[in-house]
């Protein structure tokens, strides 16, 4: 099993033998780079699994390529981020042939709590993308809610005192809070280095912007968030967190 990393010729070193490849990349372009590079040097049939986020339509591709090729493919997407990749706590989502799901199963399983096959190629990015615009609108609004109640005088430890435990709770409190002190492990607590910078959660919205206009879907809220972590990153901070777009809403009267 191999972790790919960005240069090719180191790829296709740390490929060489194996049975089974993951890449893990920033973008398509980059998957479709180092995969055509293995493909080349490594000819031989094998299965592929691509766990980073790229658009449906990008993953379709590359599967047609791969097969195309004599080996194997899936779509893998994880989250979780860096604190779930360190705790071995990634939920996978897995698009492709089900047989080929289940060989990669046990693999998946060493680095996460979850795996969940989703079908087809390419609906492990379907899902991927409405999950992250989900956590985007939750991390905004929880954002909008706690500059609130500061304004209100409430403690933030109240606050999530209360919401933790009651309806509103969500990942982007109980794991992610934005304001330092209240969950161990926060980005919060480091200024917000990233778990999940915030140019790679714009880098999500888009996708799931791009599969939104393809399907004729309204997502007001989804694209409220992505305007938002634009202007977030444009200001110079897609190197922080996302969760410190809490930062913005306080900036805002």
């Amino acid at each position: 099993m191999t972790r790919s990393g960005s240069n090719s010729v180191m790829a296709e070193d740390a490929a060489a033998g194996a049975e089974v490849v993951f890449t893990s990349l920033p973008n398509g372009g980059l998957v479709t780079q180092v995969l055509d590079s293995l493909l080349d040097a490594h000819p031989q049939p094998r299965l592929y699994i691509d766990v980073s986020t790229v658009s449906v339509a990008e993953a379709r591709e590359l599967a047609s390529t791969v097969r195309g090729a004599g080996s194997r493919f899936l779509d893998a997407p994880v989250s979780g981020g860096i604190a779930g990749a360190a705790a071995g706590t990634l939920a996978f989502m897995v698009g492709g042939v089900n047989e080929d799901v289940e060989e990669a199963r046990p693999l998946l399983e060493v680095m996460g709590k979850s795996v969940t096959h989703c079908g087809d190629t390419g609906n492990g990015q379907a899902v991927k993308a409405c999950n992250n615009m989900i956590l985007a609108v939750h991390q905004i609004v929880l954002a909008e809610a706690m500059v609130l109640d500061e304004r209100l005088c409430l403690e933030p430890q109240a606050f999530f005192d209360v919401v933790s435990n009651a309806t509103g709770n969500s990942w982007a409190l109980s794991v992610n809070a934005p304001v330092p002190g209240l969950v161990e492990g926060s980005p919060a607590n480091h200024d917000f280095a990233p778990g999940f910078a915030a140019a790679l959660m714009l880098k999500d919205l888009k996708l799931a912007m791009q599969a939104a206009e393809e399907t004729a879907t309204g997502t007001v809220l989804g694209r409220i968030a992505a305007e938002q972590y634009a202007d977030f990153v444009d200001e110079g901070h897609g190197g922080q967190d996302f969760s410190a777009i809490i930062n913005e809403v306080r900036a805002k009267r």
